[in-house]
């Protein structure tokens, strides 16, 4: 006996309408914008600054910007604070306007 439907296989990309392509792209170029955002908000926070005792030395201070770019792309995924969906909303009317 099979309770759990059998669903049909997802569409491919390449086979989606060219608008859903250009808001995807648009929606992940906003993301990543926000994100670089983000990454300079949180250096400009002190985030990954060295630390007077027990800091990591060099080596702390070369991968604290990637730490910092992670944080910043996770915060961006999660919905950040709201610019890369008010910078999606403002390209995708000027995509479909022109």
């Amino acid at each position: 006996m099979n309770i759990i439907p059998v669903l049909p296989a997802p569409r491919p990309v390449a086979q989606l309408p060219d608008y859903i392509n250009a808001d995807s792209e648009l929606r992940a170029a906003a993301q990543k914008l926000e994100a670089t955002f983000l990454a300079e908000m949180l250096k400009s926070a002190g985030l990954g600054a060295p630390r007077d005792s027990f800091g990591g030395g060099h080596g702390e201070d070369q991968f604290a910007s990637f730490l910092r770019e992670a944080q910043a792309e996770e915060m961006a995924k999660t919905g950040g604070i709201g610019l890369a969906e008010a910078l999606f909303e403002a390209m995708k009317v000027r995509l479909h306007a022109g």
